[in-house]
Parts: structure tokens; sequence; C-alpha cells
């Protein structure tokens, strides 16, 4: 990643075209991949793959180690045989092509994937006992904590019962009797997941395109990880936090972001060797070739807010990990492809961190145009990038590039004018040249959202920081992605020396 020029377009998988509600491992992911490889990109990439709770968001999921069920094509479970097209197609996913409606995909694709898991016959398959054999030291904990919380009515674990809220033996034993096949159910999915992506990311490598996967920092409260191993965080003898994640006060939120994450124990992974960490980063790079891991400055200090509390606005810095961790990463994995997500708020050991990684940072277009900055000394300004960064116009985060450069200030629209060279141009045109700016710059790596290739504007933003409900949605149509846009892509990927 280092010595390589390349190019790259961020899109969920959700945001894939697919008939069934929601982007997939579908043939629409097949074809994707051959658009970037006709593009002339080496990378795609994607948000985390978690399944996801209440909100939707991919960075609050039920499992660190877990994929998304919703994820698992119904086209080649057709083709298998363990469904039927006729009830795949009676089912309402929604009547918007363009928007994920979750409330119909959870009441209608769950129904479709238990028939395939009762129809499937699966205990019989040698390779699903391989797999369950193999990952169970996740999997297990998963597919229990999965069905009991069906049992409980999808309530979050702190609110269950005593006796499984605190995995006392006889209760794990009880439930995992009484919830036998509703276990086997979620351990199939997870066969089923696992088996599709590895299929698409195999076809992707082969075309010459490697995957950036994205981590959170965090797990969320309501996972199979913190009920699990409460060990692992801060929390009291009932298991209640004692404090959680979130980000003070900024440009995105007045009253902060409450995240609700637990926070880590770091005293006590530290004195067993980062053995969790280590096996989450190898598990990670059994499912991507790249790895991005969001909110890296969490690994120098992270931000404590009192749990109970409404907003972020009364936490406290505290130190992480730093170093300590990715050394012993690197022991044991060796040297992986990471990139750091180092946005926000920066400070010296932040920036000092980021260099003794060694790993590529994140610069963003979108932030480097502020009114109040006149010394033009911006590190996300081209000109100030040394080449061991990724640049990006705009994040999952952030706006579209076309709705961004329409809603900042006159005086910014004016210094991107002036930095682009053109103040007589359209909007549209100088979003193009803001894009040709991000693949033109020193940064070895160019990843940029397929939103802003079409130039669409924020109807197709995928989230907006502190809220709910809005988030996560937006779905590429048939047709959207032409020929000519792959055309002018490669082209000027080739001018830049980007191009494969």
């Amino acid at each position: 990643m280092r010595n390589q020029r390349a190019g790259g377009i961020l899109l969920p998988i959700s945001s894939l075209p697919s008939k069934y509600g929601i982007g997939c491992f579908s043939k629409s992911a097949y074809e994707f991949v051959d658009q970037l490889k006709e593009a002339g990109q080496k990378y795609w990439q994607i948000l985390p793959l978690g399944p996801t709770s209440y909100g939707d968001s991919p960075y609050q999921s039920f499992s660190t180690f877990a994929g998304n069920p919703y994820f698992i094509s119904l086209e080649d479970l057709i083709e298998e045989g363990v469904l039927d097209k006729e009830e795949c197609d009676r089912v309402d996913f929604g009547s918007n092509p363009s928007m994920v409606d979750y409330g119909k995909i959870y009441e209608g694709r769950f129904g479709l994937l238990r028939k395939a898991y009762e129809r499937s016959e699966i205990y019989k398959n040698r390779d699903f006992l391989d797999f369950c054999r193999s990952e169970g030291w996740w999997l297990d904990d998963y597919a229990l904590f999965m069905a009991v919380k069906d049992r409980f009515g999808g309530k979050s674990w702190i609110e269950w019962a005593e006796d499984i809220r605190l995995r006392w033996g006889y209760s794990l034993d009880y439930y995992r009797r009484e919830l036998y096949y509703d276990i086997e159910f979620y351990k199939y999915l997870q066969f089923k997941f696992r088996q599709q992506w590895l299929k698409l990311k195999k076809y992707a490598n082969d075309q010459g395109i490697e995957i950036i996967g994205d981590i959170p920092i965090y797990v969320a409260l309501d996972s199979a990880d913190t009920w699990a191993s409460p060990w692992l965080f801060q929390l009291d003898d009932k298991n209640v936090p004692l404090a959680v994640a979130g980000c003070p006060p900024d440009a995105f939120s007045e009253t902060g972001q409450l995240w609700g994450n637990p926070l880590y124990r770091w005293d006590y992974h530290r004195s067993h060797g980062y053995d969790w960490w280590v096996k989450r980063i190898a598990h990670c790079f059994k499912l991507y070739d790249v790895v991005r891991i969001d909110h890296f400055r969490g690994f120098d200090e992270y931000y404590s807010i009192p749990f109970g509390d409404l907003t972020a606005e009364n936490g406290h810095w505290e130190k992480g990990p730093g170093m300590e961790l990715f050394n012993t990463v690197r022991w044991h994995l060796g040297d992986k492809k990471i990139i750091a997500e180092d946005l926000g708020l920066m400070t010296d050991s932040v920036r000092q961190l980021v260099k003794d990684s060694g790993y590529p940072n994140m610069k963003v277009l979108e932030f480097a145009f502020d009114s109040e900055d006149e010394d033009s000394s911006s590190d996300y300004l081209p000109h100030n990038y040394d080449k061991n960064c990724v640049v990006y116009t705009g994040t999952h985060d952030n706006e579209t590039l076309y709705s961004w450069f329409q809603n900042i200030l006159p005086e910014e629209q004016l210094m991107v004018r002036d930095y682009v060279g053109d103040r007589t141009s359209d909007d549209r045109t100088i979003c193009k040249k803001i894009v040709r700016m991000a693949v033109a710059s020193t940064a070895n790596i160019c990843i940029i959202p397929i939103q802003d290739y079409l130039g669409v504007d924020n109807h197709a933003r995928i989230n907006t920081p502190s809220t709910l409900g809005i988030n996560w949605q937006w779905r590429l149509t048939e047709g959207e992605i032409t020929e000519a846009l792959l055309k002018e892509i490669k082209e000027i990927s080739m001018i830049y020396g980007r191009s494969r």
C-alpha cells in the first residue's frame, strides 16, 4: 500500500441494487466487481458486515465476528433448491428500489431464511459441521445469544432474566437444550453468509480487486461480545456499564455524540497479551484484504461518558493502549494492510501514534476548506499530503460532495473555486474538479464514494451522525452506473497513474 498508486470506490453492500429489498451477495455484487475492473480500480471499500440491531447501523452490531444475514443472496438459495422463487416474489420488501425498508426486510427476510434452513438438512453437511467446529470459539455464544434474544422478544440482554443475563451454568445448559433448533438456525445463517461472502471475495480477488473492510473500534452493548465476555469491558458486578463511548461536542453535534458502546478494560487486555484483539484482527483478515479501523484515535485516548447520561457533554478523556496493542498484533500476525481512521479532534499524541504505526491515515477533502483557516495549513489540503495516506472526497458520515458544496458558506465555495482554479463553472463541474483533485493528489490510495462519481445530492447520503431512522437506506438502481461513467473513471485514473 505504501509503494503503489491505486484507486477505489466506496459502496456499502446494502447499497447495491438487487431484487429483494437490500444489496446482498447476489449477481449485482459480481457485476459491480466487473465494473470496478472496467474502471481500472483496485479497491472496493465497504462498511462493516456485522448483523445490525436497533437503528440499522453497521457500527452497532450484535457481534463483531458474525455477518449480516440480510446480505445472504436469496437467489443463491433458490438455485440450491431450499427456497422457491414464487415464495420470495410474494414477500413485500418495499416499493422504492433506491431505498432499503428495514422494517419490511426484518419482517420478510427472516421468514424466508428460516424456511431455507428447515429444508436444508444442514446437519448432514460436512462443511457446515467443520465450520461450526472451527468457528465455535465465537459462533456458539453468538448463536445462543440470538436465540435467547428471540425468546425474550428482542430485548437487550441487560433486560433478560438474571440467570441467563449473568450466564449461570444451569441456565446456559437449559437454553442450549430448549433452543437447540433456533441455535442451529443462527449457525446456518453464519455458514451461508461466510460461504457466499468468501465466494464473492475470491471472485473480486481473481479480477484484481481487493476488499477494504471496516471495523468499529468498539462493540455494541447489546451484543454477544459483551454478554459472553463481560470481563473485557468496563462493567460492574451486575454487568451494567460504568461508562460508555462517544465523542465530545464538535461540528457534527453541539452536545457531542453518545454512542453508548461499552468501554474496554485495557488493563485486562494488556495482562492477557491482547489476545481478544489479536483474534479479532486475525478474523478480519479472513474476510478482507485491507482493514480500516474506525476511530483510531481511541487507541491513544478515548472519551468516557458516565453511563446513563443523555448527552456526551460530561465525558472526559482517558489513555488507551497506544502502540503496545499494534506491536502485539504485528508480532502475532505480521505486517497487515491497515488504514487508520484518524478523523476528528487531532492531538500531537494521536499524530505520533499514527506515525509510529506506519499505517496510512485518512484525508477528506470536505474537511479541507474552512473559512476560519486562512493560511492553507489544513492537513486535508492536497498540497500538504505525504504519500502514505488515503484520500477521500467524503465518507459515509458526510454529505455527498454535490450537496456539501452547495451548503458550505459562500466564502468557502470561493476557497474551493480558487483552489481548483475555476470561478465560473457550475456547481457540478466544480465537484468533478474536486474528484479529479483527489485522484491527482500524491496520496497512494484514492477512494471516492460512488455518489460523488455520480454527482448526486443528499438523497443518496448514507449517514447523518446523531440521527436515527433516516440512515443506511440509500441504494443504487439498475443502470445508474453507466458505461460512460466507467470510461470517465478509467480515463482519469490512467492520467494520474492510478489505473491497474
